[in-house]
């Protein structure tokens, strides 16, 4: 752990993400700076969504340079079985994931990656699995007219409305918000950082 009398460590989110900041902040902590990252997300071919959701937080972490801090990156991967569902960029697309979702669990996996100045990297990952009640056609009307899954892995955002639309989760209710908190206080105490 840290010296109590020396400053405390620089921190850098990896994350134009609002809601990421906002999960940090809950653990008392105030990025230094942010600078989201910039990388290819596409999925390769036959990986899996774990190994997906590991590599995109690692990848996050090491796009970004700051030799005097530490950076933390995080990514979140709504999945179906073996199928890594979209980032919704459109309504059509938020329709087939809610419309797949609809009646059955699928799984958030929420990956975090911290980067030290000396280019030590630590992770972790969290899974929850998370279930919809069966959603009618205008249940499904109703959300999409609301906006919220705009850009949302799996077409929708647990910490709006959607979630008077699931009736069962187990796991980390942040890291389906996206970024697990446990497991990125973890890190961070690993690290030096001062959390209560």
């Amino acid at each position: 752990m840290q010296d109590p009398a020396s400053p405390a460590p620089r921190l850098i989110l990896a994350s134009a993400s609002p809601r990421r900041r906002e999960l940090i902040e809950r653990l008392g902590l105030v990025p230094d700076s942010i600078s989201a990252a910039d990388i290819d997300e596409t999925p390769r071919q036959q990986e899996v969504p774990r190994a997906y959701a590991r590599r995109m937080a690692r990848e996050k972490a090491l796009a970004v340079s700051d030799p005097d801090g530490h950076v933390l990156a995080g990514d979140t991967v709504v999945a179906v079985g073996r199928r890594i569902l979209p980032k919704a960029e459109d309504e059509q697309t938020a329709r087939e994931c809610l419309e797949l979702l609809s009646g059955r669990r699928h799984r958030v996996l929420s990956a975090v990656a911290l980067k030290a100045p000396d280019g030590t990297l630590r992770e972790r990952l969290s899974e929850t699995i998370v279930r919809f009640k069966p959603l009618s056609g205008e249940e499904i009307a109703a959300y999409l007219a609301s906006g919220e899954w705009e850009g949302k892995a799996g077409g929708y955002a647990i910490q709006g409305s959607a979630e008077g639309l699931i009736a069962w989760l187990s796991g980390s209710h942040s890291g389906v918000v996206g970024l697990p908190l446990y497991e990125t206080r973890a890190l961070l105490r690993a690290a030096g950082f001062r959390i209560g």
